[in-house]
């Protein structure tokens, strides 16, 4: 996790705590994994026998952010569905998908991201008076300033790495305060979906933001790129599908967040084709 010696006290509380909620919500917890910023433990609902996710996070405020989106996507079945929260206890409690298997582990085509990026531009409402979610921007300073720290762990900065990133970040930053203004899954990438009933894609684990839709499309079309040219056509397919998606903002799009997706490439020194790609696109 993220937060640092100081989640120590959280860890130590961490059994009452599920304990309690299980209690609550009639759960018997079976497992247990972790995530970045959560623990996650996969529990039965005694009253059904279905599974469930009990989700906790020590920051409450992720827990409020991603339960507004949650909330916000409650009636399509292109998001995981939440069944309850206690938000001062950064709990959550997520339906299970079935069957499940996350999509990085699965051959997926363009018209199935199609209808995922659908459902999600569709269905939720403009940013309300009492919103907690932040404005794009926040989450794209967030992401480059992350980077740029791994980059340094990592010892691969060159001389042009910090002129590359801060250029990238400015056209990001462009980017987020113009165009519509959407719910943002804000971490949409093959990992944080699902294969869900009748082969619907399942969205999990947003790091949701208010700002321009067209930033969730970036990690789909970039996918396995090594061809600019394949690059384009990817983008005009799918905006063909995704009424209101420009092409011409998710071009954009790419380029701004090239360097950030080519990270785990390079800090692994790795020379495929892909990251050769994503760093000669960033620096374009």
């Amino acid at each position: 996790m993220r937060f640092g010696a100081e989640v120590s006290a959280w860890c130590d509380e961490l059994p009452a705590l599920v304990g309690e909620l299980a209690a609550r919500w009639n759960l018997d917890p079976l497992a247990t994994g972790g995530g970045g910023t959560s623990r996650v433990f996969r529990c039965v609902r005694r009253d059904t026998g279905t599974l469930a996710w009990l989700k906790l996070t020590p920051q409450p405020a992720i827990a409020r952010e991603e339960a507004e989106a949650l909330w916000a996507w409650a009636e399509t079945p292109s998001v995981v569905t939440l069944l309850a929260d206690d938000l001062a206890a950064g709990a959550l409690l997520l339906e299970n998908v079935e069957p499940g298997v996350p999509v990085r582990h699965l051959a997926w085509d363009l018209p199935e991201v199609a209808a995922l990026l659908r459902d999600l531009r569709g269905s939720a409402p403009p940013p309300g008076e009492h919103s907690v979610l932040q404005p794009l921007s926040h989450r794209i300073d967030f992401v480059f300033d992350l980077t740029a720290r791994r980059l340094t762990a990592a010892g691969v900065v060159g001389r042009s790495a910090p002129v590359v990133l801060d250029q990238a970040r400015a056209a990001a930053l462009e980017l987020a305060t113009s165009g519509p203004v959407g719910l943002v899954h804000g971490d949409l990438h093959p990992a944080n979906v699902l294969s869900g009933p009748g082969a619907r894609m399942v969205a999990i684990d947003p790091r949701p933001a208010w700002g321009d839709p067209d930033f969730d499309a970036v990690d789909w079309v970039l996918a396995g790129v090594t061809d600019f040219a394949v690059l384009e056509q990817r983008i005009e397919e799918l905006a063909r599908m995704v009424p209101g998606q420009s092409p011409h903002r998710v071009l954009r799009w790419c380029r701004a967040l090239a360097a950030v997706i080519a990270v785990p490439g390079v800090c692994a020194r790795r020379d495929d084709a892909e990251t050769q790609f994503l760093l000669l696109l960033a620096g374009s």
